[in-house]
């Protein structure tokens, strides 16, 4: 097997670590992006419902941008929602204030239960640009 190409995000690697997983890894030509949730830098969760999902936001964004991409490049979205009946319209506000302009990527929404004390997550793959699918990030 290969070593993973792993992409982390400036100032966070360390919260990786002591979850032990990749925050991204680069394989044949895309991106594929842990869900990302709205925490803050010592990894607890935003209590703000929005200000929650923009974090998320932020930090799927510092991702992407670290492996040279933007949210432009994503092509495959899921997000995980608590209770997205009660939540759905401020949650959605959010998501669309990110999305940028048509083409969309894919959509899949997953109401669940429980996201270790956070609301919202947001899973993506993307396509990496050319220069970036060859270059390797440590």
């Amino acid at each position: 097997m290969n070593k993973r190409d792993v992409v982390f995000p400036p100032g966070r690697q360390a919260l990786y670590e002591q979850n032990r997983y990749s925050p991204a890894i680069r394989s044949n030509g895309l991106l594929f992006v842990s869900g990302q949730v709205g925490s803050r830098e010592d990894g607890s969760p935003e209590p703000d419902l929005e200000k929650q999902v923009q974090l998320a936001f932020d930090n799927l964004n510092a991702i992407l941008k670290a492996a040279g991409c933007t949210f432009d490049d994503v092509i495959d979205t899921t997000l995980f929602v608590v209770d997205p009946e009660s939540v759905f319209g401020p949650v959605m506000k959010v998501v669309h204030e990110n999305w940028g302009k048509a083409p969309f990527p894919t959509l899949t929404g997953i109401g669940v239960t429980w996201l270790f004390g956070f609301q919202f997550e947001i899973k993506v793959i993307a396509k990496l640009p050319e220069d970036a699918a060859s270059s390797i990030s440590r």
